[in-house]
Order: C-alpha cells, then sequence, then structure tokens
C-alpha cells in the first residue's frame, strides 16, 4: 500500500530502529509528515546476531520508500562493546536503562552531526522495563541539547501493529531473529538518578561515544 505523505521537507529527524514492530511506526509518522529520516541502527553483536541486524536493514529500505526520493542515510552503529562494558561494570538491573542512555547520546552526537531537529524513538509505556515513565525520565537526562519524541507513548500495542500493517513493515518485523540476550532477568522499573550516575562514573562515556561514532558503517539509500 503506498500512503501520500506531505511533499515539503518539515526538517530532519533521527530515527532510532530496532527492527521490531514499533519503531519503524514511529519513524514513518514522521516520514508522513515530510520530514527527512537520518535511520540510526544499534548493532548488539556479540548479544545478537546478523539476523536482527538484516530485519532492520530490510524495514529501513521500505520506509525509505514513503520519503519521495530524498536521499536516506542510515547509520549501523556497533554497540556491542557497550553492553560489555556496562555488563563488566555496572549495577546488572540497571543494564537496559544505562544501554538507552548510552543510544540515547550516540544518536545526540549524530543529530549534531547530520544538523537535525530531533530524535524519533518507538517506545510504548510499559511495553518493557526500560519503558516506565520513571525510566523515561531518568534515559532522557543523558540528553544535553536534542529532544527525544515518541509518537506511539500513549498507544497499545494493537493499534501500533494495525498501523504496521498498513505500511507494509509488520511482516518483516514478525519474522524470526534473534533478541538481544543482555537484559537482565529482573531489571530496574524505577531507576533513581543517582545510582544511574553513580553506576556511569565507571564507564568512560565520552571514548565510548567516539568509538561508536568512529566505528559506525554509514549507508546511503
Amino acid at each position: 500500500m503506498t500512503e501520500k505523505t506531505v511533499e515539503k521537507d518539515v526538517c530532519k529527524v533521527v530515527c532510532l530502529v530496532s527492527g521490531g514492530i514499533d519503531s519503524p511506526v514511529a519513524a514513518w509518522l514522521f516520514i508522513k509528515r515530510g520530514c527527512t529520516p537520518i535511520f540510526v541502527f544499534y548493532d548488539n553483536h556479540p548479544f545478537a546476531d546478523e539476523t536482527t541486524k538484516k530485519r532492520a536493514l530490510d524495514i529501513i529500505k521500505k520506509l525509505s520508500e514513503f520519503a519521495q526520493k530524498r536521499p536516506v542515510k542510515v547509520y549501523m552503529v556497533p554497540h556491542g562493546e557497550d553492553l560489555a562494558d556496562i555488563l563488566r561494570n555496572c549495577p546488572r538491573n540497571l543494564t537496559c536503562v544505562l544501554c538507552r542512555r548510552m543510544m540515547y547520546r550516540i544518536a545526540e552526537k549524530i543529530a549534531s552531526m547530520e544538523e537535525a531537529e530531533a530524535i524519533v524513538t518507538g517506545e510504548i509505556i510499559g511495553e518493557h522495563a526500560s519503558q516506565t515513565l520513571r525510566n523515561l525520565r531518568v534515559e532522557n537526562d543523558a540528553l544535553k541539547e536534542f529532544s527525544i519524541l515518541r509518537p506511539l507513548v500513549g498507544m497499545d500495542k494493537l493499534e501500533v501493529e494495525r498501523l504496521a500493517r498498513k505500511i507494509g513493515t509488520f511482516d518483516t518485523s514478525a519474522s524470526p531473529a534473534s533478541c538481544c540476550s543482555a537484559p537482565p532477568r529482573r531489571p530496574r522499573t524505577r531507576a533513581r538518578f543517582e545510582e544511574v550516575r553513580r553506576a556511569e562514573q565507571k564507564l568512560s562515556i565520552e571514548d565510548m561515544v567516539r568509538r561508536d561514532i568512529e566505528g559506525a558503517e554509514v549507508i546511503l539509500l
């Protein structure tokens, strides 16, 4: 199905795409308003295999069809070393929150480099442990200059799935792929600012961001 989009190029937005059902729908909502997407995928190898990466790229190619022939840029960011550093040095129950904060920092750096206006994600309240309102607030704290826009935050899963079917990404998103093996059994659902900042003192945040940006594969579609 072809969905009409607004012709005017409103702005650039950095869209985080995981290969799941939610994030492609969030990206599409901004593309259809005329925004130029800059896609960012975090490759969690060795905590996830190549099937997740391939699925995400297939979805991004589908989403690029809605961009009305505007050039689309994709950053494939190596994120596995970040996860390994977090697992080695930080409390296990904070893994997902710390991971998201790192993802946001990298996205913010890319947004600055690309002169984008915002970062778009597919979080839904309560969908995962890292997506409670408290944790979203703590995760936002990692950003210095950019806002995160979450167009799906108040939707339920069925609403999102309907949109995914409408735009043609659902079948690919629902296809078999490995899940990240890093999440803990008992993740923190109400992280505190002070414990997160204390944990991050054990990480070389700036070096990690620099490493990921320098190691990113950039693809033009």
